[in-house]
């Protein structure tokens, strides 16, 4: 019993108001360092162009493969019949 209601006790200094949260929700987002608009801009340039390169190598990669296995078919078809 006594383990019960040390942990109730902690559990009610946990608790603590909304309206406090919200209070040090604000505080904590004013310590933020937020980017520049500068910033956010060319990181997301850099994003997009980064996404674009990796979709050119993949589609690279994937005509790649597709010929192989269209060589290995003919190939195939070639000395089976």
């Amino acid at each position: 019993m006594d383990a019960k209601s040390k942990k109730s006790k902690l559990d009610k200094k946990k608790r603590k108001d909304p309206f406090s949260f919200i209070s040090e929700l604000k505080e904590e987002l004013k310590k933020v360092s937020w980017t520049t608009k500068t910033e956010l801009v060319s990181a997301t340039k850099i994003v997009i162009i980064s996404i674009f390169c990796f979709g050119i190598g993949i589609y690279a990669v994937d005509l790649v493969v597709k010929g192989l296995l269209e060589l290995i078919k003919r190939t195939l078809l070639f000395i089976f019949g």
